[in-house]
């Protein structure tokens, strides 16, 4: 088979005194991710699609929460390192599309940006990487201004 897909996703708690980095975007906003590393939902949802296409389990996998050597890691690096993974098993990424789900702050004008700066991350045309924005019309946790949740796709390609 040449193609191979995996999905990903990942929540993170909203709260005060952390930054709010979406796809390696710092985004200004009154409250960020709680997470072991940067809490990047959309990075981590992104990193779990990638391994999920391969059957290569999951980041919990590869930087698990208890070592201390993720501590506030940046998640660009370790996309970066599950990117090479992909290529050293002779695959590459056709592309990938994305959803983060927050009520606030509004995305919209941080979209370019993020996906700009998760092409560069992966090596790939900004055509390849697509990023969405939507709420959850005030409805459960992330409605509720407690988090922020985001859903990958991406598509592998054999080389």
């Amino acid at each position: 088979m040449n193609i191979r897909i995996g999905n990903g996703y990942d929540i993170h708690r909203l709260v005060i005194d952390r930054a709010l980095i979406l796809g390696g975007i710092e985004i200004p906003h009154e409250t960020g991710l709680l997470g072991h590393s940067d809490a990047d939902v959309l990075t981590h949802a992104i990193m779990d699609a990638l391994l999920g296409a391969l059957a290569l389990g999951d980041i919990g996998h590869y930087f698990p929460p208890t070592d201390p050597q993720w501590a506030g890691a940046d998640s660009i690096e370790l996309l970066d390192q599950v990117h090479r993974l992909i290529q050293a098993q002779g695959w590459q990424i056709g592309n990938i599309d994305a959803v983060v789900v927050a009520e606030a702050p509004k995305l919209k004008p941080h979209i370019k940006s993020i996906c700009d700066r998760l092409s560069k991350a992966l090596d790939l045309p900004p055509g390849q990487v697509s990023i969405k924005a939507t709420t959850n019309e005030g409805l459960d946790s992330i409605g509720n201004r407690a988090g922020i949740a985001a859903y990958a796709v991406a598509l592998l390609v054999k080389d």
